[in-house]
């Protein structure tokens, strides 16, 4: 297990960079929320300065709505700023800016996934044909950080189910494993030693299976940015957004529990499950409060990050601070 000293540990990692490293912003801030007097939210700027906005792409069409999305009511998406130049992509960086920096150059096209494992239908498939005759879905959902922030993000993909159902698992298929691009000639932050490459994550199958699960092309009704995870990348809203594993290029049906990069490279901060628990703090921070980038003050950690009611029965029976 790796514990990291204070010392050692990124400003990046810890909260929102632009905050913290910009201290004339900080105390700016601070005098809007004295002046504006007790309660009264404040917020920053669109994401921290060496950030990169990605390019709006190509419009994604005959988008439909999903009745399992959040409503700009209920929860007010983050900027397109804001999500494309504050992110967790360590195959490009490990500060929250750099993947908005080095990601511009990857290749997203041609792309194939290749299916394997447990299941009849094995092979490289192209993604048009993997994803051909689902429905593309808006989904507006909360996306919570081991690190204690969060965003509200509106995304576009596919129920994971429906693409499993294509793969015709077997029986014995009790998980599917996900593993994204390798390549150091595209992505520098993998010519060092901060993980193992490449990056693998794992879901139970009936968290595959559930309806929230996707895999994600789109954002804010456009091809998803290279650095939020082009072009497909997997989204389970009621975990940590590590489990996220983007720009996907193998999808392995199989029977044994698989290990996760996080996992594997600190097993006793980071478990196989990951759900979003309040009552489970990091071995280096609390869990129990987030802030959402964008404002200054801290909120509440929801339980299975605000999707309980739909998620909860999934885990009957288990311990969750055991299998964290």
């Amino acid at each position: 297990m790796l514990i990291k000293k204070a010392v050692d540990i990124r400003r990046s990692e810890i909260t929102d960079r632009k905050l913290y490293l910009n201290r004339r912003e900080f105390l700016h801030t601070a005098g809007v929320v004295a002046a504006a007097g007790a309660g009264v939210l404040a917020t920053t700027g669109t994401a921290s300065a060496a950030g990169v906005p990605a390019p709006h792409g190509r419009k994604l069409d005959n988008v439909k709505k999903s009745p399992l999305s959040l409503t700009p009511e209920q929860e007010k998406p983050n900027t397109w700023e804001q999500i494309t130049t504050y992110n967790n992509y360590y195959e490009f960086g490990t500060d929250k800016d750099s993947p908005s920096q080095n990601a511009g150059k990857l290749r997203t096209e041609p792309w194939s996934v290749n299916v394997d494992g447990e299941c009849a239908k094995r092979g490289a498939v192209p993604l048009e044909e993997l994803l051909n005759g689902i429905p593309l879905e808006e989904r507006i959902y909360r996306h919570r950080c081991v690190e204690a922030w969060s965003m509200v993000m509106p995304w576009i993909g596919v129920p994971l189910a429906e693409v499993i159902k294509k793969c015709e698992p077997s029986p014995k298929a009790k998980y599917v494993e996900f593993t994204t691009l390798y390549d150091p000639g595209q992505m520098p932050g993998t010519r060092s030693s901060v993980l193992r490459w490449p990056y693998v994550e794992g879901l139970r199958m009936d968290e595959a299976m559930h309806p929230l699960t996707i895999l994600a092309t789109g954002l804010y009704g456009e091809v998803i940015p290279r650095q939020d995870g082009a072009p497909v990348r997997l989204i389970v809203p009621w975990k940590y957004g590590f489990k996220g594993a983007k720009s996907i290029v193998k999808i392995r049906f199989v029977e044994k529990q698989p290990l996760n990069t996080w996992q594997q490279s600190a097993p006793e901060e980071y478990g196989f499950y990951s759900n979003v628990n309040p009552n489970v703090d990091h071995p280096r921070w609390s869990q129990a409060t987030e802030r959402r980038i964008g404002e200054f003050f801290k909120r509440k950690t929801l339980m299975f990050n605000g999707y309980a009611d739909q998620v909860q029965g999934l885990y009957s029976g288990l311990d969750l601070k055991k299998n964290y």
